[in-house]
């Protein structure tokens, strides 16, 4: 996968916009990121996931994602190796990443 490629399946998603988060491209939904391109470097993406979303994946395709180091990891963001990546996985942890920061800022009913 290439980071255009990257990039239009995170576009893809409804609502969604492409703004920047120091110094790389990043992804949002409701204001929130979900998804960035060229972070640690160009040869990688993100996705913010739920643990148990970035556990299955992780196990799934192990040469894809990588738990991000520290805390930030702890809380879900997978790093995706693009080389390695194939468009199905890329597009199931990107829906995964959207829906999760697309529930979390929806006002409660009641």
């Amino acid at each position: 996968m290439t980071p255009d490629a990257f990039r239009k399946e995170a576009l893809r998603l409804a609502g969604v916009e492409e703004g920047g988060h120091m110094g790389h491209a990043d992804f949002r939904v409701n204001g929130k990121i979900f998804a960035t391109l060229g972070y640690p470097d160009p040869a990688w993406g993100m996705v913010n996931l739920s643990p148990e979303h970035q556990r299955a994946l992780v196990e799934s395709y192990p040469p894809t994602f990588v738990v991000a180091k520290g805390a930030w990891g702890a809380r879900g963001s997978t790093l995706v190796k693009l080389r390695a990546a194939k468009v199905g996985a890329v597009r199931e942890a990107l829906e995964f990443a959207w829906e999760r920061r697309r529930k979390k800022d929806k006002p409660s009913k009641g």
